[in-house]
């Protein structure tokens, strides 16, 4: 039996406690036959313990084995093997992963995969794209529920300097909860102290006038 098939079985298990053991076995003893497996296991792994240990044994495995199928991944078709495959190259934080940071990603239309993909994207992005990518996430301003919005926040946050001119554009959209959501950035990323919702309840009152 090879080590790619032991693997497998062991990450296979009915119990989540033997699948966090495996995963965790992968990564104290990294083997390039386990690569495979972990990624592919990303994409079905239930619990999220042991996802994150899955990332976490992906992460000690050298990155030009694991980026070129978590690139792979991210362009396939199960929503949380390319949510797991952008947070795992964030992790790695490897320039090679910024290839799988396209614009259908950024927009995508789960907003699973669209958070993940906006943290990995302002992590991997090489200096000269950040303004562009400031941009492309500025579209999203307004988009999805609370967490939605505070991730979008997290990742302009990120990028720092980089989003000051496509927030201040934003300013002046003439949808308000796109103009209250890039006040609330602003001031994130003036005082990262700020919780969101105290920043969004001041973007709310400066941006309506209230």
């Amino acid at each position: 039996m090879t080590v790619d098939t032991r693997l497998r079985e062991a990450l296979d298990a009915p119990s989540a406690s033997d699948r966090l053991q495996a995963a965790l076995d992968a990564g104290i003893r990294p083997n390039p036959g386990f690569v495979e497996a972990l990624v592919e296991r990303c994409a079905v792994e239930p619990d999220f313990s042991v996802r994150e240990m899955l990332t976490w044994a992906l992460v000690r495995h050298p990155a030009e084995l694991t980026v070129p199928l978590l690139v792979a991944e991210v362009a396939g078709d199960v929503t949380q093997g390319r949510s797991q495959a952008l947070h795992t190259l964030s992790k790695i934080a490897d320039p090679a992963g910024w290839t799988a940071i396209t614009s259908d990603v950024l927009h995508d239309p789960d907003d699973s995969v669209a958070r993940t993909a906006w943290r990995a994207a302002a992590v991997l992005a090489p200096d000269a794209e950040r303004p562009a990518l400031a941009r492309d996430l500025a579209t999203q301003l307004g988009r999805g529920d609370r967490s939605v919005q505070q991730s979008l926040s997290r990742a302009l946050a990120t990028l720092g300097v980089d989003s000051a001119a496509a927030l201040e554009d934003a300013r002046a959209h003439p949808d308000p909860r796109v103009r209250i959501h890039a006040i609330a950035t602003e001031r994130i990323i003036d005082d990262p102290d700020e919780a969101f919702d105290s920043a969004m309840f001041e973007a709310e009152r400066i941006a309506l006038g209230l």
